[in-house]
């Protein structure tokens, strides 16, 4: 078995340790047993971020059919300083 180093905060270290004397197993398997059963990362889908369709008021209705006359009008650009 491969041997890895982390720096990992105070307080997850604490809880790490207090699991460890509470199951009476190593600090090692506590974190083997955290690590393998985390959620996979997945990439991000539409329908992650669906609920943000629609949710910014005051741009035009038609934006996303005519938006490069709204980019020649200057939405989308940071102001002159």
């Amino acid at each position: 078995m491969k041997s890895v180093t982390y720096r990992l905060p105070e307080k997850l270290v604490a809880d790490i340790e207090a699991e460890s004397r509470a199951r009476k197993v190593s600090k090692s398997d506590i974190v083997r047993n955290r690590l393998s059963s985390a959620t996979p990362k997945r990439e991000p889908s539409f329908d992650d971020v669906a609920h943000l369709a629609g949710s910014v008021k005051g741009l035009p209705a038609d934006l996303s059919s005519n938006k490069k006359k709204y980019l020649r009008a200057g939405y989308g650009r940071k102001p002159y300083r």
